[in-house]
């Protein structure tokens, strides 16, 4: 069959997050009609997670191709760049306060982006509640049973894609490294102590074994990431469950019992459960053979440690994707030309990042000040 021009071809992306929806947005920004298959049942079905710093050399490039730009910057916290290297004390040994106009890598929390991209594409593009099981061919099989005839699919559905085994046997393998995430709420009235201690973006302590990584996000909220290497299945060899927030901060407090007090309330005060994180990546290199009619991006065609690159790549994949669609004369030459940039980037980006989940429990004092970039790719 021969591929259809991208302006008549029925495009099909599976996933709304911020690769699968800016895609979609620059698609249709040129004329170019798409669908977007999601499971969630609607769009505040779940916590989106954390918040991203967005970079002027990815990020951004794709929100200003899709002509948000400057929506994007009414939501976005410069501030949000500061960053602390912290000891076991809590004493700052490192401190990295952003420029007055340092618009490099502002803070946007997931939520708000979503929301962003999906109040840019036209009604209904998005259809929710539509759980992917495989795909055959030229048909998206859902687990409802009910099918969908495309000429292109995208797999824009993260780290477990259903839409990855069509055009590639990798499956993600376990890091080492987990993260278990927990939630501080009104922290100006509630934890005024760790307010102060991560300041207006981030700030991370690590002593060799462990390490703790903690982001403001908007509304008066942050997050921090407990960083262990152990088996992805800790909580339940240990005889708890995930639910068990009291038997896990027993643990912790017996973990990070070195760490001094105020340091060791990050770990032990948090508004609620927590929420376990195990890290897995994608081979490397990961690559495929060109289909005309199955491409990836983001998470589903390379996934690395989080390390502020994930949703900045996703986002400069769908960029490239859609605008390779809206260049090229068929849908096979655009995935052709998407691809021979898209996957030379990712693999070169994966290995460079490959071992860096373990970098992230590396002691930081006053010997050691090595500032490490952002931690916040984890959903």
């Amino acid at each position: 069959m021969n591929s259809p021009t991208p302006a008549t071809a029925r495009i099909s992306v599976v996933g709304a997050g911020p690769g699968g929806l800016t895609c979609a947005r620059i698609l249709q920004k040129h004329g170019i009609p798409v669908t977007v298959y999601d499971r969630d049942p609607h769009p505040g079905a779940r916590n989106q997670g954390g918040t991203l710093d967005l970079h002027a050399d990815d990020g951004q490039l794709a929100l200003r191709e899709a002509g948000l730009i400057d929506e994007f910057f009414r939501l976005a916290r410069p501030e949000g760049q500061e960053m602390r290297q912290l000891d076991l004390a809590g004493h700052i040994v490192e401190h990295h306060m952003p420029a007055a106009d340092d618009l490099f890598r502002p803070e946007i929390d997931r939520g708000q982006l979503r929301d962003l991209l999906l109040r840019s594409l036209e009604p209904t593009t998005v259809q929710w509640g539509r759980t992917l099981e495989k795909v055959e061919g030229r048909q998206l099989l859902f687990t409802d049973g009910t099918t969908v005839e495309t000429d292109l699919v995208i797999g824009a559905d993260g780290a477990f894609s259903r839409v990855r085994p069509a055009v590639s046997p990798a499956v993600p393998q376990y890091s080492g490294i987990t993260f278990l995430e927990a939630w501080f709420q009104d922290v100006d009235n509630k934890h005024a102590e760790l307010s102060a201690l991560v300041g207006q973006g981030s700030a991370t302590a690590a002593d060799g074994d462990r390490a703790v990584f903690a982001q403001r996000n908007s509304g008066d909220h942050i997050r921090v990431y407990i960083i262990q290497q152990l088996p992805a299945d800790w909580i339940a060899a240990n005889g708890l469950s995930v639910g068990d927030t009291a038997g896990i901060r027993a643990r912790l407090l017996d973990v990070f019992a070195e760490w001094s007090p105020v340091m060791r309330r990050m770990v032990s005060d948090n508004d609620g459960p927590y929420v376990d994180r195990p890290l897995f990546v994608l081979p490397v290199p990961h690559a495929w053979e060109h289909s005309a009619t199955v491409t990836l991006l983001g998470d589903a065609a390379h996934l690395m440690p989080p390390l502020g690159v994930g949703a900045n790549l996703a986002m400069l994949d769908a960029c490239d994707l859609a605008l390779a669609l809206a260049t090229s004369a068929t849908v096979a030459d655009a995935v052709r030309t998407y691809e021979k940039t898209m996957i030379p980037r990712s693999v070169a980006e994966a290995r460079r990042l490959e071992h860096g989940a373990h970098g992230l429990l590396d002691r930081h004092d006053s010997d050691t000040t090595v500032l490490f970039g952002h931690t916040n790719d984890v959903s």
